[in-house]
């Protein structure tokens, strides 16, 4: 980093953006230039053709006219004179009128009025002979126009005044023409030397930027690459430095330590000052203690306990460990005086470098506490009576954990977001030291922090759904799939092969749930699959489940404990509820082949 905040590359960058728009705005504005004025001269010359053609076409009017008024001299009858007349007249109208285009222009012939100085010139040459023999014309118009018969006497003065000046006309008229194309072609040639210039001028451009932006550019990337190697081996000789502080990371250790812990085993979160006053609770812990709003100095140990003893021990617990961090159970009493365990951690982050609070992370164990109770009473007890009244503790422990699931399903939402922010905070609240791969290593823990989330999500549908105490297992299963399914992006399908719809007892349905959704889960997360089949069928006496991934497998003869159950806890708790409800689990896998479970149950 720079002393003003700016990275390396961020400053590589922002010169490289300044160059480039320097450079591409600089072709892109003579690329413009080029066309407009290309442009412009291809629009002058758009009327040239027309020009030359109408001008050479002014000879052969003249030539026409002068034809046909010398034809009269050899047609008398009226029929041929009259159809001389309007020949003359027709030819004399257009020659008139393209004659008068050339020196005025005319949008509709195409005509702009653009001659230079030599062709006006040649024009005023030209115009009293015009003139001439367009006064003859028109006379000769107008007596055949009166008398169709009249005698070529009284029209040779006409006809001769046509026949003498036309050769002068034409004469003239060929320079015109000839200087119309001489400057058509003197255009052209023009046009050539502008394209050369703009082609040159191109060349120039793209070699200064050459010299004055591309090649200064590459040896400022070059140095920059540099210097970006350079502060890599140094930022290799401080991680090996930094390895070797075990001391001042043991605090981080023991934080992360303890954040794991919270995100494995808690769903309460609430954040306090270091002076205990109460900054903000997590909705499931509002709702748990029945807290809507609060003031700005209340203390949490207030919001968990109206018992000054349990007040007391909290505040004292909460001033001795915020700073080293506690993690622990906690006796606490909500409004209407009920009895409730936490399990709590209280973990110091530092939002701010002058600023210190403190993570409440707790989940209640009202439920599983009792149990331990009464195993600790049970224990006090012979032999004997503790393995009969095994099955019954046990029924109460599974409802007690189902019953407590049912409310977590709840609130789950609610509280979840919460707590993984506050971890999220705190991870980022981490002191690098401008150490790159602790850096990285942060980011690194920010992306799990993000996954972390998905996979609560996830986890949430998990829980007990509803489907199971109103309709059974068969339609909890089915909507269990469909959602995991939509969660994931995995193709989980369901098929009833017999068409199974009985209720069972509501402790077996409970565990032929948690055992499928068990082994769905396995399949997900570990299996690397991409398609689970869960089938059902039942007999008579036994109803059979068997859940099938084409995951990567595994070979269950060089996995040691797979077979008596203690592959991981997923495994045990699995083998501990089939065993639970008198069925069998069978664990069947190849590398590469997927697996399959198969539950059979008695019914």
């Amino acid at each position: 980093m720079t002393k003003n905040g700016n990275s390396l590359d961020q400053r590589t960058f922002n010169k490289l953006s300044r160059l480039y728009i320097i450079a591409l705005s600089t072709i892109a504005l003579s690329v413009i230039i080029s066309q407009v004025l290309v442009r412009n001269h291809l629009e002058s010359q758009q009327s040239d053709s027309t020009v030359i053609n109408i001008a050479g076409r002014q000879r052969m009017l003249s030539q026409k006219l002068t034809k046909e008024i010398v034809s009269l001299s050899v047609y008398s009858d009226k029929k041929n004179r009259i159809f001389l007349k309007d020949n003359i007249k027709e030819t004399l109208y257009l020659w008139v009128i393209s004659h008068h285009s050339l020196q005025k222009g005319n949008d509709s012939l195409g005509l702009p009025k653009q001659n230079s100085t030599k062709i006006k010139n040649k024009f005023k040459a030209i115009n009293p002979v015009f003139d001439t023999i367009q006064k003859a014309s028109e006379e000769i118009v107008k007596r055949l126009q009166e008398n169709a018969l009249i005698s070529i006497d009284s029209l040779d003065s006409k006809i001769e005044k046509v026949t003498q000046n036309e050769g002068s006309f034409l004469q003239i008229m060929d320079a015109i023409v000839n200087q119309y194309d001489l400057e058509a072609d003197e255009k052209v040639a023009w046009l050539r030397k502008l394209e050369f210039f703009l082609m040159v001028l191109t060349l120039l451009i793209l070699l200064g930027e050459f010299l004055f932006i591309f090649w200064p550019t590459a040896k400022s990337v070059k140095a920059t690459l540099t210097q970006l190697l350079m502060a890599e081996k140094k930022a290799k000789k401080m991680a090996f430095e930094a390895d070797e502080l075990s001391i001042s990371k043991e605090k981080s250790i023991k934080e992360l330590r303890a954040l794991s812990h919270a995100m494995d085993e808690t769903l309460l979160f609430a954040r306090i000052a270091s002076n205990g006053s109460l900054i903000h609770m997590g909705n499931k812990f509002s709702r748990l203690f029945k807290i809507s709003n609060f003031q700005k100095e209340t203390f949490f140990w207030t919001v968990l306990s109206s018992n000054e003893n349990e007040q007391l021990v909290l505040e004292n617990l909460i001033h001795r460990h915020k700073k080293t961090g506690w993690q622990g159970e906690v006796k606490a009493t909500i409004k209407n005086d009920k009895d409730i365990w936490l399990e709590m951690s209280i973990i110091p982050y530092r939002p701010t470098e002058d600023k210190s609070e403190l993570l409440i992370i707790a989940s209640e164990i009202t439920a599983r506490k009792a149990g331990q109770i009464e195993i600790e009473r049970l224990t006090k007890e012979s032999f004997e009576e503790k393995m009969s009244q095994q099955k019954i503790i046990s029924s109460k422990i599974i409802e007690n954990q189902e019953k407590e699931q049912n409310r977590i399903a709840k609130d789950v939402h609610d509280g979840i977001g919460q707590m993984l922010t506050g971890l999220k905070y705190n991870l980022e609240s981490i002191n690098m030291n401008d150490i790159e791969k602790t850096t990285l290593k942060i980011e690194h823990l920010k992306e799990l922090t993000t996954n972390i989330i998905k996979g609560v999500r996830t986890a949430t549908f998990n829980l007990t759904p509803p489907e199971l105490s109103d309709h059974g297992v068969v339609p909890a299963i089915s909507k269990l799939t469909k959602e995991l399914g939509r969660l994931t992006g995995k193709e989980i399908l369901f098929f009833n092969k017999t068409n199974f719809n009985q209720r069972l007892d509501s402790l077996i349905e409970i565990n032929i749930y948690r055992i499928t959704q068990e082994a769905i889960n396995n399949a997900i997360k570990y299996a690397a699959s991409s398609h689970i089949l869960v089938s059902l069928s039942h007999s008579k006496n036994m109803l059979s489940i068997v859940i099938d991934d084409d995951g990567k497998g595994f070979e269950p003869s060089k996995v040691k404990r797979v077979k008596n159950g203690d592959g991981g806890m997923g495994m045990t708790f699995m083998k501990e509820r089939i065993k639970y409800i008198d069925g069998r689990l069978f664990l069947n896998s190849e590398l590469e082949k997927g697996t399959r479970v198969t539950l059979n149950i008695p019914i």
